[in-house]
């Protein structure tokens, strides 16, 4: 048996995901099209800022929140019909995110490409 690397499994999930890029989500944001979400931890939000307009769920519980009867749908936060758009801090944590949501089921989602990084150098306003 083979253990792939971080690196095969980004890769991989690469080929398989929607990735765009700070400014075509601030779009989509702007224009009420999608679910920003922040997967980072908690830490990481303490110490850079949240994107405002963003929803916050850790990694470790997106599936168990996306899944479609999590309160975060029953009780309007997210809207199942419009795309969900992932981000971490650098991009690999958002792309397994999504490969791993695909799985689910989802085909409307996508991840932001450098993640924090790249928005936080982009017009998205950090609160």
């Amino acid at each position: 048996m083979t253990i792939k690397s971080i690196q095969t499994l980004v890769s991989e999930a690469m080929q398989e995901i929607k990735t765009i890029n700070a400014n075509e989500a601030l779009k989509m944001v702007e224009d009420n099209n999608c679910n920003l979400i922040d997967i980072r931890d908690a830490r990481e939000l303490e110490s850079t800022g949240k994107v405002e307009n963003s929803v916050h769920i850790p990694r470790g519980m997106l599936e168990i929140y996306l899944d479609p009867n999590s309160a975060l749908f029953q009780q309007g936060v997210l809207d199942q019909n419009k795309e969900m758009v992932l981000f971490c801090a650098g991009g690999v944590r958002s792309a397994l995110a999504v490969k791993a949501l695909k799985n689910m089921g989802y085909e409307k989602i996508s991840h932001i490409e450098g993640g924090f990084g790249s928005i936080s150098q982009s017009k998205f306003k950090i609160v």
